[in-house]
């Protein structure tokens, strides 16, 4: 098989194609022919090095869909259409960047739909970290309001259309003034330009504060993030588009507000219910959820696709499809 091989840590050109022995079934784990997968964030800084646990060589990618090829356990039958994600793939075992990929049963989720792969490649670990992070994580209710730090991401701009479809008031982000237009177009009842902190601006629309946050930026606007929320009001954790990992000051009794809360969310595929991950496709395939899928890419362009992805310049998920 052809498979995206990650040498060592560094710039996108430490992956390379190289041919590969599809590997060997095994109990408790599946054989999949992958049609597509998502570019993800984490995956970057996986690549650049920050992942401490990762041994290089590796295949990455944390998610996949596709087909059955075997599965010794005969829970699924050749063919089946199936989605996998996280619980080490790319990380502790090869993952999705390949032709095919051997995970464990567990994190094997079927499904049944018409879409186009190149469309359910983008939607596994985005609707798993949507939805565990505004409905676990920030226990989100209709009428609330939410802000979303990070509002151009792909997580962003479908936490924005869950948020309103749960019947919430959206606040997005952009450090962008071009983008505003496309956050209006995909829901968000208001645009703050981020140069680091809305608090203020914020509190000039909502004087209380919002209900809740989800932080994708993080550490670099956490801070901030936390000024604006309103009594019992919650901040969620959930990505790090800024690039950085550690708060290296920080107090709780006096960045945290009273009666405040802070959170995180990483998921991984126990909190995908099968059920769910269905109806969210179903959804897409009726149109009342639209993808924001930026581009599309082969396998062989892996290199390139990380360098778009690195470069910021994608308004939406990446996709590569086999």
């Amino acid at each position: 098989m052809k498979a995206a091989v990650t040498l060592q840590s560094g710039a996108p050109e430490v992956i390379e194609i190289q041919e590969r022995a599809i590997p060997e079934p095994k109990k408790g784990w599946v054989l999949l022919k992958i049609k597509a997968f998502g570019l993800n964030r984490s995956e970057l800084f996986t690549r650049q090095g920050h992942s401490p646990d990762v041994q290089f060589p590796r295949i990455q990618g944390i998610e996949c869909v596709g087909t059955v090829e075997e599965d010794p356990s005969g829970a699924y039958y050749k063919g089946q259409k199936v989605a996998a994600i996280m619980g080490g793939m790319g990380r502790d075992f090869d993952g999705g960047y390949a032709e095919y990929t051997l995970v464990p049963l567990k994190i094997v989720f079927p499904f049944e739909s018409n879409l186009p792969w190149s469309t359910l490649g983008a939607i596994p670990e985005m609707f798993q970290t949507v939805s565990g992070s505004l409905t676990q994580a920030l226990v989100v209710r209709s009428g609330e309001t939410l802000l979303i730090r990070g509002g151009t991401s792909s997580i962003g701009m479908l936490s924005c259309q869950l948020a309103k479809h749960l019947g919430l008031t959206v606040i997005s982000t952009t450090r962008n003034e071009s983008k505003k237009e496309f956050l209006i177009e995909n829901g968000a009842d208001y645009v703050l330009i981020d140069n680091g902190t809305v608090a203020e601006e914020l509190k000039e629309l909502f004087p209380d504060g919002v209900n809740k946050v989800l932080e994708l930026i993080g550490i670099k606007t956490l801070k901030d993030s936390l000024k604006c929320i309103k009594r019992r009001g919650i901040v969620c954790m959930t990505g790090i588009l800024g690039g950085e990992w550690t708060l290296r000051e920080f107090t709780p009794m006096g960045d945290i507000p009273s009666l405040g809360r802070l959170t995180v969310y990483m998921g991984d595929a126990a909190n995908l219910k099968k059920d769910l991950l269905q109806d969210f496709i179903d959804a897409v395939a009726d149109g009342e959820i639209s993808l924001n899928i930026d581009k599309i890419f082969s396998l062989d362009k892996i290199v390139e696709a990380h360098t778009y992805m690195e470069r910021n310049l994608a308004k939406g998920k990446i996709v590569v499809e086999i």
